[in-house]
C-alpha cells in the first residue's frame, strides 16, 4: 500500500514550469505554421542561395569550355582533325600534332591500371571481408591517406627512390627475361614510360580501393550467407556472392581511377622523360597530354603554338569528363537505393 501511494503521488506530481513554457512555445509555433503566419522570406533566401550555388558550378564549367574552344580555334583551322593523327611537334616550323601525347597518355594510364587494379581489389576485399574489425578503420584511413599526398611529393619520391630501384633491379630483370617481347628493350635508365605507369598506379590505388570497398559493403549480406550455405569456401563466396554482384561498381571504380590517371600532371612530368615520340619499349621516354601543357605552356611564344596547346587541353578535358561520367553511372547502378554504412 505505501508503494501504491508513492506511485500515485509520483504520477500526479505537477508539471515543472520550464516544461510548460516549452510546450506552450511548441504549440504556438505549430499553430503558426498551420495557419501560414510564419514568414517565407528565410525560405526564399535559402532557396535562392542554393540555386545560385548550383548555377555557379554549371556556369563555371561553361566558361571553361568556352575559353578552351575560343583559344583552340587557330589550331583547329590550321590542322583540323589531322592534329590528332600526326606526330610532328616542331615549334620552330609551326608543325604540331597531338598523336605522341595521346599515345603517352593512353599507355601510361593503361600500365597504371594493370599494376593498380589487382592491388586495389585485394585491399578492398581484405578490408571488407577478411580484416579484423579493430583493423578496418586503421587500414581504411591509411589507404585513403595516400590520396592526400600532393602530386609533386609523389614525383620527388619517384625520382629519389622509385627510379633508382627501376634502373638497378627491375628494368635489367625485365630486359633479361621479357626483352624478346620488345616491350622491355633498350637501356635501363629508370626514367621513362615504366616509371610513369608505376607512380600513376601508386597514386590511383586509394581511389579504386576506396570506391570498391564501398561497393562491396552494399552487397546484401544474404548473398554471402546463401553461398556459404551451399558449402562454398570463403574464396568461392567472395568470388560468386560478392564480386559478381558488385562487378559493375568495380568497373566504375576502375574507370574513375583511369580518369585520375589521364589528368595527372606533375608526378608524370618528373619521371616520364618528356620526349614527343612513339616507342614500343616501356623503357623509352614519352610525353602525355597533361605533361606537355605543364612543360611548354609558359614557353609558347607564337599564337599557333599556344593554340595547339589549348587544343590539347580541350581534348583532355572532354576525355576526362566522359570517363568520369561513365564511371559515376556505373557506380550508381550498383549503390542506388542502398543505405550508407560506417567504415568500421
Amino acid at each position: 500500500m505505501p508503494n501504491q501511494a508513492s506511485s500515485r503521488l509520483r504520477f500526479s506530481a505537477p508539471e515543472p514550469e520550464g516544461d510548460r513554457n516549452i510546450a506552450a512555445k511548441v504549440k504556438t509555433r505549430t499553430a503558426s505554421l498551420l495557419q501560414g503566419k510564419v514568414s517565407e522570406v528565410p525560405d526564399m533566401i535559402f532557396s535562392g542561395v542554393m540555386w545560385f550555388c548550383g548555377a555557379a558550378v554549371v556556369t563555371l564549367l561553361g566558361l571553361i569550355v568556352y575559353q578552351l574552344v575560343v583559344g583552340s580555334q587557330l589550331s583547329w583551322h590550321a590542322f583540323g582533325w589531322k592534329f590528332f593523327g600526326q606526330s610532328d611537334w616542331n615549334p620552330v616550323s609551326d608543325q604540331y600534332g597531338a598523336l605522341p601525347f595521346m599515345f603517352g597518355t593512353i599507355v601510361s594510364s593503361l600500365l597504371a591500371l594493370v599494376i593498380a587494379v589487382p592491388l586495389s581489389l585485394g585491399v578492398a576485399v581484405f578490408i571488407t571481408e577478411m580484416s579484423p574489425a579493430r583493423l578496418r578503420g586503421i587500414l581504411s584511413f591509411t589507404t585513403e591517406l595516400l590520396a592526400a599526398i600532393p602530386s609533386v611529393v609523389y614525383g620527388l619520391w619517384a625520382i629519389f627512390v622509385l627510379v633508382p630501384i627501376l634502373r638497378q633491379y627491375v628494368e635489367p630483370f625485365l630486359a633479361k627475361t621479357l626483352g624478346w617481347t620488345g616491350l622491355f628493350s633498350g637501356a635501363p635508365y629508370g626514367i621513362g614510360m615504366l616509371a610513369a605507369g608505376t607512380i600513376l598506379a601508386i597514386m590511383i590505388i586509394p581511389i579504386i580501393s576506396s570506391i570498391t570497398r564501398e561497393v562491396l559493403r552494399v552487397v546484401p549480406q544474404h548473398q554471402r550467407e546463401a553461398v556459404l550455405a551451399l558449402g562454398s569456401t570463403r574464396w568461392e563466396m567472395i568470388r560468386m556472392g560478392v564480386l559478381r554482384n558488385a562487378r559493375a561498381g568495380i568497373v566504375g571504380a576502375i574507370i574513375l581511377g583511369l580518369g585520375r590517371a589521364l589528368g595527372e600532371t606533375m608526378a608524370i612530368t618528373m619521371v616520364i622523360g618528356n620526349r614527343p615520340e612513339i616507342a614500343k619499349s616501356l623503357f623509352a621516354p614519352g610525353y602525355t597530354m597533361a605533361s606537355v601543357l605543364a612543360n611548354e605552356f609558359s614557353e609558347a611564344t607564337g599564337d599557333l603554338y599556344l593554340s595547339a596547346l589549348i587544343e590539347i587541353g580541350l581534348a583532355l578535358f572532354f576525355v576526362t569528363i566522359v570517363v568520369n561520367g561513365l564511371a559515376r553511372l556505373m557506380v550508381w547502378s550498383v549503390t542506388r537505393g542502398q543505405p550508407a554504412r560506417s567504415v568500421v
